[in-house]
Parts: structure tokens; sequence; C-alpha cells
């Protein structure tokens, strides 16, 4: 609770089975990390490449789409199976508003995944290894969680039940939002990311009372944005590019700079 509250502070599933399609895909997952990356503090910078060493990388984007990866090891499925539920939640109301023994029985969802991670990952007392496997559930969750479709509330398992045309041939919402759009720009995740970062701090929306846990907003918001982006005539057009690519690029900028603070205030001296 100390450490909810100061990290509020900072920052001013339910579904019967989980979404199979990827949050962000590897590129937006890798411009989150990177962008995170880039405004670290000195302290969490140092204690960041100090854990990522374990796994012979410097980078928050190597690690950052291990927690889908692990679907495909065969000695990860234990883990994977444990942790499935916890990429996405269902608000199953059109309201947006989080209420928990509803949107989250049992904590199996990603608003209350990121803060048992965040904890974890604060523990100097815990194994480097146990930490560093923190490290990549949070980096990978905030991305998530900053996907639309993994916080909607229509019962089509995150728009992957929803069918869409797209650039000529048959997809899905949820895909579409994974790694449709951002494929459009035509850029590999490092200039994705310079070029989002080139616009300065991500402006974020004002917070919203309670601050005990901002991820509740963060969810939130995603599943507002949900009721804005299915496409009329399930067809994804450049019209819908032009007004929805714009949407996903402040989620991905908006994701970096939350994921930094958090880093930041986990990874602080002490």
């Amino acid at each position: 609770m100390f450490f909810a509250r100061r990290l509020a502070a900072a920052l001013f599933t339910a579904l019967a089975v989980a979404p199979a399609a990827y949050a962000w895909g590897p590129l937006g997952h890798s411009v989150v990390a990177e962008l995170a990356q880039r405004h670290l503090s000195p302290a969490a910078e140092a204690e960041v490449e100090r854990l990522l060493a374990l796994d012979h990388t410097k980078s928050l984007a190597d690690i950052a789409s291990w927690p889908d990866e692990i679907r495909n090891d065969p000695k990860q499925q234990a883990l994977w199976k444990e942790t499935r539920p916890l990429h996405y939640i269902d608000f199953r109301d059109p309201s947006c508003k989080y209420v928990p023994p509803r949107d989250c029985k049992n904590g199996q969802c990603v608003v209350e995944a990121i803060p048992r991670y965040v904890a974890i990952l604060s523990d100097r007392s815990q194994p480097d290894e146990v930490r560093l496997k923190a490290l990549k559930f949070v980096v990978h969750f905030i991305g998530d969680l900053h996907q639309p479709l993994h916080a909607g509330y229509r019962d089509d398992a995150g728009g992957n039940a929803y069918q869409v045309q797209f650039q000529g041939q048959g997809s899905n919402l949820h895909r579409v939002w994974d790694s449709g759009l951002l494929s459009t720009r035509g850029l590999d995740w490092k200039a994705y990311a310079k070029r989002l970062d080139a616009e300065g701090a991500a402006p974020l929306p004002q917070p919203i009372a309670p601050l005990d846990k901002p991820v509740v907003q963060w969810a939130e918001e995603s599943c507002q944005i949900t009721r804005d982006i299915y496409p009329a005539g399930h067809k994804i057009d450049q019209a819908y590019i032009d007004a929805e690519l714009p949407v996903a690029d402040s989620r991905l900028r908006e994701a970096g700079r939350r994921l930094a603070e958090v880093l930041n205030l986990a990874l602080q001296n002490g």
C-alpha cells in the first residue's frame, strides 16, 4: 500500500478464454520499452542494466515481448498458463468503470498484475533472477494495458472475434491494433521510437481520484477508446488509418512515459 501511494503521487479476466493475439506485437512492445529506456533516471538505468546483464542484454526492448514468447517455449508452459489471464482486463460494461469483483476476479487481470510485479521488482531482498522476471512482466504489461483492445468491454475476445478487411485481406480488429496499424508507418522499432520521442514528453490525461492505483485509470482510458475504434462495415480503409494511427501512437507514447516513471520510482537508490 505504501509503494502504491508513492507510485500514485509520482504518476498524478475475466474473459473465459484469454485473447490469443499478442498486444501491440513485438514492434509496439519494443517501441514502448525503448521510449521508457530513453528516460530512465541514472539510478534506474544502472539497475536495469545490472538486471538485464543476467540475460546478456542492455535493452529493455529485447525483453519486452518475453511474456508473450513463453507461450511457445515447452519449458515455460506452466508459467504461460499461470500468467496468460494477466495480459488483459474485460470490463464487461460500456461504462468502463473498474469493479474488481466483476472485472478482475481473484486479481487475475493486468490491472492487479502490474502493482504485484512492481512490488517484486522494487524489493531488493528478492533474488536478482526473480526481480528480472518481474521487470519483464512490468515492461510488457504496461504496454499491454495501453493497447485499447486489451481493456475492452465487448463480448468479442478483445476484438479477436471481430472480423475486418485490412489491406485487401481478412483479419480481426485485435490483430490490426496489435501490429497492422503500426506497420503502416514502415519503420522498425528503433526508428519508430525515435520518431515518437522527437515529439517530446507525452501529455497525460489529468489524474482521476482516487490515486491509490493509477493503473485503473490507464485501463479505463483504453476501455473508453474502444468505444470509437470499431470500423463501420468491418473495413479498415485509409480514412480509418489516418484517424486511428495517431491514437495508437499516443498510447505508445503514454505507455513509454508511464513505464519510465514506474521504473524510476521502483528502482531509485535505497
